[in-house]
């Protein structure tokens, strides 16, 4: 597939596009700097309309141009262009940039006739990641119909997003899949951050003692290119296990006494459901920091 993908020099998408490009898909990046990939590339403002339908409806390489048989056409865009979180900088300019840049890739594509969009939501949609003062889970595992209800702008954006989605979704009939992506870990990370959240689980909490190694994030939106005909739907991602060495039951009885536990939990099994996406596209994540710490 030839793919628009937005954000691709963020730690996430640097990722995501090369394990893309591992399956064979032709990738352009859209960004605001270079990735440092071997990648075509177009540094654009998203917030600007015009810039974000003229990126999707021009040639973006030189070897483009030998067919002669004019721009061709992409089959998917995948947006992961955001300000990544709050107190980066203001609050009002991380809620306009996230809404209005995703609402400009979303109408964009569905004007070009692109019928398969994925889009990045995030963990934090459902209010416990940045709550000043903790907000538990309504229950546990969190899946995709607890409530997201969020105090900040981060994850206001988020939500507005969804809702944006969803309404481009009923008025074209594309295929537009939001991933609720929880924290993600580089290979790297494990080695470097994974003895502290060992050593002191709290440290995990707002992340609802979840992750996603960005490989695995990479394979998940390979798993949503390939599959078709859902119509609009959000999935939580992240990996199998916790990303701390105590056990479900341990974390229940530390972290939420009173939350509703829903059924029963393996020993290790993450708090933050990935049912939906492995029944839905055949989500598989293959990757643990266990694998590395043991």
């Amino acid at each position: 597939m030839r793919i628009f993908f937005t954000g691709g020099s963020g730690k996430a998408g640097k990722h995501a596009i090369r394990h893309l490009q591992e399956q064979g898909h032709i990738v352009v990046n859209a960004d605001l700097v270079p990735s440092g990939l071997d990648v075509s590339e177009l540094l654009i403002d998203l917030t600007d309309f015009g810039q974000v339908i003229g990126a999707m409806s021009q040639f973006t390489d030189f070897h483009e141009l030998d067919a002669g048989t004019g721009v061709p056409k992409f089959d998917a865009v995948v947006h992961f262009a955001a300000v990544p979180r709050v107190m980066i900088g203001t609050d009002g300019e991380c809620f306009r940039i996230n809404t209005l840049s995703t609402y400009n890739v979303i109408e964009a594509a569905t004007k070009l006739g692109i019928a398969k969009i994925i889009f990045a939501s995030s963990e934090t949609t459902y209010g416990v990641c940045f709550a000043d003062g903790e907000v538990k889970p309504a229950y546990v595992p969190v899946d995709e119909d607890h409530p997201t209800v969020p105090h900040d702008s981060y994850a206001m954006s988020k939500v507005c997003n969804e809702a944006t989605a969803r309404s481009f979704q009923a008025r074209t009939g594309a295929d537009i899949y939001g991933l609720r992506i929880n924290n993600v870990i580089e290979p790297h990370e494990y080695a470097e951050n994974f003895p502290a959240f060992i050593a002191d689980p709290a440290l995990r909490r707002r992340n609802i003692f979840a992750y996603i190694d960005a490989r695995d994030l990479g394979h998940m939106v390979d798993c949503c290119l390939k599959t078709d005909g859902l119509g609009y739907q959000v999935f939580n991602v992240s990996n199998d296990d916790m990303s701390v060495g105590i056990t479900s039951d341990q974390v229940i009885a530390q972290f939420y006494q009173g939350v509703d536990v829903r059924r029963d939990m393996g020993a290790n099994e993450t708090m933050y459901a990935n049912d939906k996406a492995k029944q839905m596209v055949g989500f598989a994540p293959q990757h643990s920091w266990r694998d590395v710490l043991g």
